[in-house]
């Protein structure tokens, strides 16, 4: 007779064997700048919480915006030319458009001086409309450089 807790032994092990690649390369950079992008997520998406629950706080806002500022140029040195592998997110366009994704990133980062901008001033508008081109900012770029 098997034991009870078999099925959930096996549905563990298959779970665990299921987990992310990880990246082993020297520097790891693929990892680093995956990290970098999850650090910036900490600052940004609290920021549209605030707008969208309209729980916004001017001061934790603006610290919000300046701390998304110093960290927004994290994940950008990571991009090497031998950085396209497992467990990458980044479409191969990162390396074959790289006009393209510089664009992205410099206005990226012309949306984050405004917003940095906007919030100073906690004017409602200014900063829901920075806010906004900033998010528009990241989807544009994973549209054409990010996997699903």
């Amino acid at each position: 007779m098997p034991k009870p807790f078999a099925p959930l032994l096996f549905i563990i092990l298959a779970l665990s064997a299921c987990s992310e690649v990880e990246d082993t390369r020297p520097g790891q950079p693929v990892k680093q700048r995956q990290q970098a992008f999850k650090e910036i997520i900490k600052s940004f998406e609290p920021m549209g919480t605030m707008l969208r629950t309209d729980r916004y706080q001017a001061d934790k806002f603006t610290a919000l915006a300046e701390e998304l500022k110093a960290r927004r140029d994290g994940p950008w040195s990571h991009f090497g030319p031998d950085t396209n592998y497992p467990p990458t997110k980044a479409k191969p366009a990162v390396w074959t458009q790289t006009a393209e994704f510089e664009k992205n990133r410099q206005a990226f980062f012309a949306a984050t001086d405004d917003l940095v901008i906007a919030a100073r001033s906690k004017e409602a508008g200014r900063i829901e409309a920075a806010y906004k081109t900033t998010y528009e900012t990241c989807q544009t770029c994973h549209k054409t450089f990010k996997e699903k």
